[in-house]
């Protein structure tokens, strides 16, 4: 199914969903992954923990972040894709991000577990048929669709891709 597939989705997340092109969800998986594969780690080596803006996380941080952020995705769209029933409540990422070791680690690991947790749930989402892509998930104070969520967390990917891209690559060069 396609991004035009998606009939509603909570205003807060129509950002993210809306930076994917229309396309199926598993082209859209895997030009995420190729994002992934085509980071310059030297480049991302060389900027370090530098930060555009006081009080703004260093790039480990922010890929630890989308990997953090996706395994919580999943898990809610698992629960709604099998109809477990319970609604998960809502997260607070930067109490994640102040408790995260992220710049202990090396940006290439970093980005390695990133690519393998995109791997697994591009594999989880390849499962869902055209039912269960259309199942409701209610979560905190939204509700979309399995296929939402799946554009979703490509989107939020994109957002914070960008972001480095416009905000943290400059850095090389200062």
């Amino acid at each position: 199914m396609k991004k035009s597939d998606i009939k509603e989705f909570p205003e807060y997340f129509e950002y993210y969903i809306k930076l994917n092109e229309d396309i199926e969800l598993t082209k859209a998986f895997d030009k995420s992954i190729k994002q992934i594969d085509d980071l310059d780690i030297e480049q991302l080596k060389r900027i370090g923990l530098k930060v555009y803006a006081k009080g703004k996380w260093s790039v480990n941080k922010v890929i630890q972040h989308l990997t953090d952020w996706e395994r919580i995705w999943c898990y809610r769209t698992l629960l709604f894709a099998r109809k477990e029933g319970t609604v998960p409540p809502g997260i607070e990422d930067q109490i994640m991000a102040d408790n995260t070791n992220a710049d202990e680690l090396s940006i290439a690991q970093i980005i390695a577990e990133l690519r393998a947790v995109r791997l697994a749930t591009k594999a989880m989402f390849d499962t869902y048929n055209k039912q269960i892509l259309k199942t409701n998930c209610n979560f905190y104070n939204y509700e979309m669709s399995v296929l939402a969520m799946g554009f979703n967390i490509i989107g939020h990917q994109l957002h914070h891709f960008n972001i480095i891209k416009e905000r943290y690559l400059p850095l090389d060069f200062k």
